[in-house]
């Protein structure tokens, strides 16, 4: 091994808590709307956000916001904050923005969606199983916006 390979540094990517910062369910029409025979119409707001919490340590957040409703009454309403620090080091600037913007939120996404399918199961409803999400789609938006000019 070449001494520039042993000086290389290891980029790092570890998680170090996974966890849920907030979780509300409401379910403002009961018990009416459990007598309801209609499948809800289910809305899904997914938001992520990322923050250096110290130098190589990095909060990534998914926001969600399910609201279920049956004609014009809310079945459900979950709102959610799924959270994870990781410890992110060595890794280069250009690569930076995909591993917090991508990596992290598809490490978080199926806590998420366990935590809200059990939520909404508690809640008295079938469990909500939500399709996965492409972060990266989502990234590449967040970062198509920041550039458009105000």
């Amino acid at each position: 091994m070449s001494d520039q390979e042993q000086q290389q540094p290891v980029p790092v990517f570890n998680i170090e808590k996974i966890y849920i910062k907030d979780l509300s369910v409401e379910v403002p029409n009961a018990p009416a709307i459990f007598l309801e025979r209609e499948a809800p119409q289910i809305d899904l707001q997914i938001h992520t956000s990322s923050e250096q919490v110290q130098d190589g340590i990095y909060q990534t957040v998914i926001a969600l916001t399910i609201n279920a409703k049956i004609q014009d009454k809310t079945a459900f309403l979950v709102e959610m904050q799924q959270a994870g620090i990781f410890r992110i080091e060595n890794i280069p600037a250009e690569a930076m923005g995909p591993a917090i913007g991508v990596g992290c939120p598809n490490v978080l996404f199926p806590y998420a969606r366990e935590a809200v399918s059990d939520a909404v199961m508690k809640a008295g409803f079938p469990p909500l199983m939500m399709q996965p999400v492409n972060f990266e789609m989502l990234y590449l938006q967040q970062q198509a916006q920041a550039q458009k000019p105000n």
